[in-house]
């Protein structure tokens, strides 16, 4: 296989490298954060408290974050839709309108999932964090030293379990026994999740693609071209904010950045240097257009005031190679 098949198949799969990329960091971050990070308080009503926040908060800040660093939540967000008369809207437009959003969000949701579905997976199977927030709650009515204790010093004696320095010698080999059984529950309960979720997603990729208003080679040439749109936009977008840019500063030093020949520069004013700092948000000037700094509110202003422009040449220093720039006297324009 040539390099260009190699990346148009690694191209054609970014989705499901990426995914994979969050998953596998996702199980390193667990184990590094299992390692450095989780130590069972080994106390009743503690245990739970604190095996479920290992379990749940990192789980829903992935979530969150799944959903803030894909690009098209906060198209959906951001996104306007122009008001069209109710005359001008098919039945199978907006069926196709909303077929597409619907595949947009589960497009979004999927993605985010990963994940936290990920972190859910690893814990339950490394068993660590579920048998430290149900130790207290572990079924040990077959063993005959229980039968005699309190519910509560039978809840504080199992809180115990995950640390073994705190348990005493004759509950050792029910400790390993308790263990090995909260141990088996979580690995079960991780192999469901992650069956439960290959199933999930079968299906409803099974409904998606028979619900799709395209059909496979459509529905394949259609993201084809959105990737390639967005990256020849990103490319265009890019030379077009630069050049933009570039007419804005070279209204306010004179030139042009990377010129050869400069024949003069301006000297901004302390008003001009105090009307381009500060917060640079963006600002609405009418229905159309906006101003995206403080510079470019400064470079649309008709009347700039007086300039101060000063004729430069550049001649070499004597004895010396490189050009050194050697003001005239200072004129005002």
């Amino acid at each position: 296989m040539s390099l260009a098949s190699l990346i148009s198949f690694l191209k054609s799969k970014e989705s499901i490298i990426f995914n994979a990329l969050i998953a596998l960091l996702t199980v390193g971050g667990q184990q590094l954060f299992s390692f450095f990070a989780f130590s069972c308080p080994c106390s009743p009503v503690e245990n739970l408290r604190y095996g479920l926040a290992f379990l749940g908060v990192p789980a829903l800040i992935l979530l969150i974050v799944g959903f803030v660093i894909n690009d098209n939540t906060w198209r959906l967000f951001t996104g306007n839709t122009y008001d069209v008369s109710l005359q001008e809207r098919s039945r199978q437009n907006l069926q196709m309108k909303y077929k597409l959003i619907c595949f947009v969000l589960g497009n979004i949701v999927g993605r985010a999932l990963v994940a936290p579905i990920t972190w859910l997976a690893v814990t339950l199977l490394n068993g660590t964090y579920y048998s430290c927030a149900v130790s207290e709650y572990a079924n040990v009515e077959r063993y005959d030293i229980f039968k005699n204790m309190s519910t509560d010093m039978k809840r504080r004696t199992l809180a115990q379990f995950p640390c073994p320095q705190l348990v005493q010698s004759n509950f050792t080999r029910i400790r390993e026994e308790v263990l090995l059984t909260l141990k088996y529950h979580s690995q079960v309960s991780g192999w469901l999740l992650i069956a439960c979720v290959a199933v999930i997603f079968f299906l409803v990729l099974c409904v998606a693609r028979c619900c799709s208003p395209l059909v496979y080679l459509h529905l394949r040439y259609w993201t084809s071209y959105v990737n390639n749109e967005q990256t020849v936009f990103e490319q265009a977008m890019d030379q077009h904010s630069k050049i933009y840019a570039t007419e804005n500063i070279k209204k306010f030093f004179g030139f042009t950045p990377g010129s050869k020949k400069v024949s003069e520069i301006r000297i901004p004013s302390r008003l001009d240097w105090k009307t381009i700092s500060g917060l640079d948000l963006l600002k609405v000037v009418n229905q159309d257009h906006c101003h995206y700094s403080l510079l470019h509110a400064w470079a649309d202003e008709e009347d700039q005031g007086d300039e101060k422009i000063i004729p430069i040449s550049l001649e070499p220093v004597s004895g010396e190679g490189s050009p050194s720039t050697l003001p005239n006297p200072p004129q005002t324009v």
